[in-house]
């Protein structure tokens, strides 16, 4: 854990906001170097990323907000603390691709074919970015002993310290370069539009629903589950259908 990078005088950079730019940057770095390679244009490559970016955001923190809504309702003064901080890791996927397909229906470009080039590099984004997780200390595992694995935070704003924890951040951050690797190998052959992202989806769903049963930090419930799993059962379903979107457009209910 190293939460705080360096500083300049009164200047503080913190290591979790600068992997976050990093992992930004380097999806895109990928996007573009893959893109060109495939004949995409690499200024729709570069919008969409930059619309993508601000549309997470904008997800992140809403989703933030929906998942506090009963701290909200009974303390209404608390929204102005949670301005500052707190994001939904999912919020911002589901933002950025919605603002991406937007962007393309306003171009009128194929969506599905510059999801699937971007799949990888969202995977690959969300790595390094599970890594700023480890260095702040959030998004943290549930108290564990005998074993190897396990991590110690010494001086965590969110984590409990001195005691061991699941390495929950940097589980979800090998499962995520795994998923990217995955990907790029699946998406080497020509594959039909909504392969890739559909893979990435189904893949990206079933690891998060996974890894919750092993984090400990406060997070919104639906039942028995929590947000994420909760929408990851969705994400699963959309990832599927996306998938088979060929299958479904080829479909003789389709023509009816």
């Amino acid at each position: 854990m190293y939460p705080v990078l360096f500083k300049i005088g009164n200047l503080t950079i913190y290591t979790y906001g600068a992997l976050m730019a990093t992992a930004i940057l380097c999806g895109l770095l990928l996007a573009l170097y893959r893109g060109k390679k495939r004949g995409f244009n690499t200024d729709n490559i570069i919008d969409i990323a930059l619309y993508g970016i601000i549309g997470g955001l904008i997800g992140a923190k809403l989703l933030f907000f929906i998942a506090e809504a009963p701290t909200i309702l009974k303390n209404p003064s608390s929204i102005l603390e949670m301005i500052k901080e707190g994001f939904v890791v999912y919020g911002a996927i589901i933002g950025g691709v919605l603002a991406g397909y937007i962007y393309c229906k306003i171009k009128n470009i194929n969506f599905l074919k510059y999801f699937d080039l971007v799949a990888p590099s969202i995977a690959f984004a969300q790595g390094i970015g599970r890594i700023g997780c480890f260095s702040a200390g959030c998004c943290y595992g549930k108290e564990v002993h005998n074993f190897p694995l396990a991590v110690t935070f010494k001086i965590s704003e969110y984590a409990p310290n001195n005691i061991p924890l699941y390495p929950t951040q940097l589980m979800s951050s090998f499962g995520n370069f795994l998923i990217a690797a995955a990907l790029l190998i699946f998406a080497s052959k020509e594959r039909k539009d909504g392969k890739v992202a559909g893979l990435y989806m189904i893949l990206y769903s079933i690891g998060r629903f996974i890894i919750e049963f092993f984090r400990d930090d406060p997070r919104g419930n639906v039942g028995i589950l929590s947000t994420s799993q909760f929408i990851c059962i969705f994400v699963l379903i959309g990832g599927i259908i996306i998938y088979n979107f060929d299958r479904i457009k080829k479909s003789p209910a389709s023509h009816d």
